[in-house]
């Protein structure tokens, strides 16, 4: 062999045993990173699952961020939901999830599912014991269910707003003070599902006071006020608390990527 042959084995053999170091950080960098989820920094989680996706009721349990882990503050409350079960939302989780499963629409009577903010507390007295922002319900405040409506998935004062189908709307937030009066929504607080108010999305969301132990709801989540009233009064904004709601199936697929707590334990480890 030649000095210049000899030159160039030595080269491709430096070549090679360079890219054999490489091949290991090329691997590593073709692996995804790990998911970022916007609701990574709650440190309260409201979690209501169900038994599937047509399943009117559900079971309620609240954690608190402890360390890297969850701690459960209050469990196994029945709850219930849609009439006509649940269905993926839109809120903080990511559309890609949603690959199974009916998705939530304006009327259908499906809760969404999915993870969302947990908005402005409401109700029917001046004062509620609660961390969250608190609105007082008057007699003009009504949730605009009209999916035409500029003012579409939110709650105004119909004497000082004025939009196109703001006569349309049907959800009263003083249902005490309608013709066939009730407490639905004598405490409650908002779940922010379609927040950017996509139309026919879905509108008007709450955890409210339920009609009966067995009444599902229209695409709410109800429950005993008692029930409801300690969970505003352990809710807090600086907390920045979300609310979950998802079939048993789903929660079991979602739970490690989510970065949900484990409902077997009454602490459980993120991963």
């Amino acid at each position: 062999m030649s000095a210049g042959s000899a030159n160039i084995a030595g080269m491709n053999a430096i070549r090679l045993a360079c890219a054999a170091l490489l091949l290991p950080l090329a691997a590593c960098a073709s692996t995804a990173a790990p998911r970022t989820n916007p609701w990574d920094n709650a440190q309260q989680l409201v979690v209501v699952t169900t038994t599937d996706w047509n399943t009117p009721t559900g079971t309620l349990r609240a954690f608190e961020r402890e360390g890297e882990g969850w701690r459960e503050t209050t469990s196994g409350i029945t709850v219930n939901v849609g009439r006509s079960g649940s269905g993926w939302g839109l809120g903080l989780h990511d559309a890609r999830d949603q690959d199974t499963g009916p998705v939530k629409r304006e009327g259908d009577g499906r809760a969404p599912a999915g993870v969302f903010a947990i908005g402005t507390a409401f109700g029917y007295a001046p004062q509620l014991s609660t961390g969250l922002a608190y609105k007082p319900m008057q007699a003009n405040d009504w949730c605009i269910d009209v999916p035409d409506s500029p003012l579409y998935n939110r709650i105004v004062d119909r004497s000082v707003a004025k939009a196109p189908g703001l006569d349309q709307a049907s959800e009263p937030m003083r249902r005490d003070l309608q013709a066939k009066p009730d407490d639905l929504y004598k405490v409650g607080f908002v779940i922010e599902h379609n927040a950017q108010a996509t139309p026919q999305g879905g509108s008007c969301i709450f955890a409210h006071v339920q009609r009966a132990p067995d009444a599902p709801t229209a695409g709410c989540t109800s429950m005993p006020e008692d029930a409801l009233r300690g969970l505003l009064a352990w809710l807090r904004d600086d907390a920045r608390p979300a609310f979950v709601l998802l079939p048993q199936n789903e929660y079991a697929r979602l739970r490690t990527a989510w970065h949900l707590p484990a409902l077997n334990d009454t602490t459980s480890t993120t991963h």
